[in-house]
């Protein structure tokens, strides 16, 4: 089941008219109905593999029962080795197993030693890359006694499963959503209204913006050799502004939706676009996926301490890591390296934590020297999005090599104006808000007028109906 679609608009209202009506104040019940809630939101794309994450559930839940039972140091690593091998052994299957495959192959057959081998047809379930970091983030912290272990089964199930962020994120830290399943939750009405502004401009940002880019970029990035190459840079920038409101789209809807059931999620994108340099654009982006590589690989790996050399193999890793997390492709390595060499100057240098405030604080608008240092940061960003949208390493080089040796006369591809316009709105609305949680939080302080707030509202709900691109999957959806 996916956000923007018929079958969610009648999900959402019924699971939420049943857990306030009829369950309110029953914390318990309440939780039940989640649980359920959330296998028929998954199971509805294929309930096959349900088995799969109720089995996550009950080895994780198993675990951590068993590691409140034991202060034996040996006998608590090996119970977190089961948790992590199982998991990501899981994950490695479904995911990476035909791309160790074939590039074991293909090293062989380079060697000279050709290898006959036939690949499987495995389906990737949606979200595993998600519920999988979830569920290990928990054993990790109840391991290292950050968190006590949940003894109510139904309680941790509903954790993992929860169906706001359960196939695309934001990745939540047990220590900040598990403890919220055992409190009595009460309707907060403005917490309530607060999540439906976040989910409106969550839909707005996806299905008019980029659904709309994905058209335009789906074009130029299947036909690159017919374009040319300022039409190729318009492509680049179409997926960029496609992936970042798709997926910062999909976070909003998913934390506007936790918010209506009592529930508040870690933000996951903050305004990354508006980044003076690559440390501040990964502050800024997927937040949860940074943070827990932070957290659970780079800090234990040593982080920042040490030589010179142990900080370049520690920005390497995370960053090379972070990419193949992505998918099975070698263009997510090279993405992610290669934003492990635009970091690398920053760290050596001591600037990567330069820029923590917001840009432009009390100010209209940037001084010249930061809105330069944004429009640098975006131009990298938007090459390195070409490795990550290209098919293989062939079309990355080739997309890139045409872009910057093409004809640069004229655009061959028409983007309409409206959508211009709208790309043009939904910047300007996240810059007067670019201190806020997201676009249209607490409009109350921009518009103080309840009327010119309805109008703002009216206007992303007649866009939504009437601008909407022709429906596409949620990107993360693959990951």
């Amino acid at each position: 089941m996916i956000f923007n679609s018929l079958d969610f608009a009648i999900f959402l209202p019924i699971v939420f008219a049943i857990y306030w009506f009829f369950l309110k104040g029953k914390t318990k019940s309440q939780n039940i109905l989640l649980l359920f809630a959330s296998y028929i939101f998954y199971g509805w794309w294929d309930y096959r593999f349900l088995t799969l994450i109720v089995f996550s559930t009950l080895v994780d839940y198993t675990i951590g029962i068993s590691l409140s039972k034991t202060s034996v140091q040996s006998k608590r690593k090996v119970l977190l080795w089961i948790s992590i091998l199982v998991n990501l052994g899981f994950l490695g299957f479904f995911k990476y197993y035909n791309f160790f495959l074939e590039n074991f192959v293909d090293a062989f057959t380079f060697l000279g030693y050709p290898i006959n081998s036939n690949s499987l047809n495995i389906i990737l379930p949606v979200g595993i890359s998600f519920y999988t970091f979830q569920t290990l983030s928990y054993t990790i912290d109840v391991y290292k006694n950050r968190l006590a272990p949940c003894k109510r089964f139904i309680e941790f199930a509903a954790f993992v499963s929860f169906f706001p962020q359960l196939v695309a994120g934001p990745i939540e830290r047990a220590t900040n959503l598990l403890p919220q399943f055992y409190k009595k939750r009460v309707f907060n009405s403005l917490a309530a209204r607060e999540g439906l502004r976040q989910i409106l401009w969550g839909l707005f940002k996806k299905v008019v913006i980029a659904d709309n880019c994905a058209e335009y970029a789906n074009i130029i990035f299947n036909n690159s050799a017919e374009y040319s190459g300022v039409t190729l840079f318009v492509g680049a920038l179409m997926f960029t502004f496609q992936i970042y409101c798709d997926f910062s789209g999909y976070s909003d809807i998913a934390i506007g939706t936790s918010k209506l059931f009592g529930f508040k999620l870690m933000r996951n994108f903050a305004y990354p676009y508006f980044s003076r340099d690559i440390a501040e654009f990964w502050r800024r982006w997927h937040i949860s996926l940074s943070t827990w590589f932070r957290d659970y690989l780079y800090i234990p790996l040593g982080g920042s301490r040490g030589g010179i050399w142990i900080k370049i193999r520690n920005t390497f890793i995370i960053f090379i890591v972070s990419g193949f997390w992505h998918g099975a492709n070698w263009t997510f390595i090279v993405w992610g390296a290669l934003n492990a060499i635009y970091f690398l100057p920053l760290l050596l240098t001591n600037n990567n934590r330069k820029n923590l405030d917001s840009i432009a604080q009390g100010k209209i608008l940037p001084s010249l020297n930061e809105f330069t240092s944004i429009l640098i940061t975006f131009g990298f960003t938007v090459l390195a999005w070409v490795f990550f949208r290209a098919k293989d390493m062939s079309s990355a080089i080739s997309y890139l090599t045409n872009m910057f040796t093409g004809d640069f006369s004229n655009v061959t591809i028409d983007i309409p104006i409206q959508l211009t316009l709208f790309i043009l709105f939904l910047f300007f609305i996240e810059w007067i808000n670019r201190e806020r949680n997201f676009g249209i939080s607490k409009l109350e302080k921009i518009i103080p007028f309840t009327s010119g707030r309805w109008v703002l509202y009216t206007f992303l709900v007649l866009s939504i109906l009437f601008f909407a691109g022709e429906e596409q999957e949620f990107i993360y959806f693959q990951f």
